[in-house]
């Protein structure tokens, strides 16, 4: 992903007012960000514990989401799987995360969900750059350029669905 800039981020969001967009937080960090190895720029906000942010590059422009998520935490005994990146966390290391829709859709309060990793960190956990807390990942027969391209393909068809 090439870096982005404050201006790039706030200018991005597909499924929020200008005014909101202006509002959220944007992480001051993005010049310490290893972009080259992310297919998203992911964040939660610090003011508000239930929402975060994704953004990425789409069909040459750039695209950014809010979304929200159940703040409660399940036992730590149980484990999920992220549909963008297929890793395993217990507890609450997956989220069923929500979007608004974007448009008329999204103003009438449609939404879409998918279960994706809490911290957003898909990108770092598929190129092995970030361990799960649980200390692994399915071994997979697929090479990590082939689950790269799955993530994004499962990022893209999320996406999809906010404009139907």
């Amino acid at each position: 992903m090439k870096p982005l800039t404050e201006q790039d981020i706030r200018a991005s969001f597909v499924n929020c007012s200008k005014g909101e967009a202006k509002r959220l937080p944007v992480p001051r960090d993005l010049e310490q960000r290893p972009w080259p190895d992310l297919d998203f720029l992911g964040w939660r906000d610090s003011g508000a514990p239930d929402r975060s942010c994704l953004v990425t590059e789409r069909e040459g422009r750039t695209v950014g989401v809010t979304l929200r998520f159940p703040t409660s935490r399940r036992g730590f005994l149980h484990r999920s799987m992220c549909s963008l990146c297929l890793t395993t966390h217990p507890g609450g290391g997956v989220s069923l995360m929500t979007a608004r829709k974007a448009g008329t859709a999204g103003r009438e309060g449609n939404s879409v969900g998918l279960y994706m990793c809490t911290d957003l960190a898909c990108s770092l956990y598929v190129r092995g750059k970030k361990i799960p807390e649980s200390g692994l990942r399915i071994e997979e027969s697929l090479t990590v350029e082939e689950q790269i391209a799955r993530t994004t393909g499962n990022l893209s068809a999320f996406l999809d669905k906010l404009y139907d």
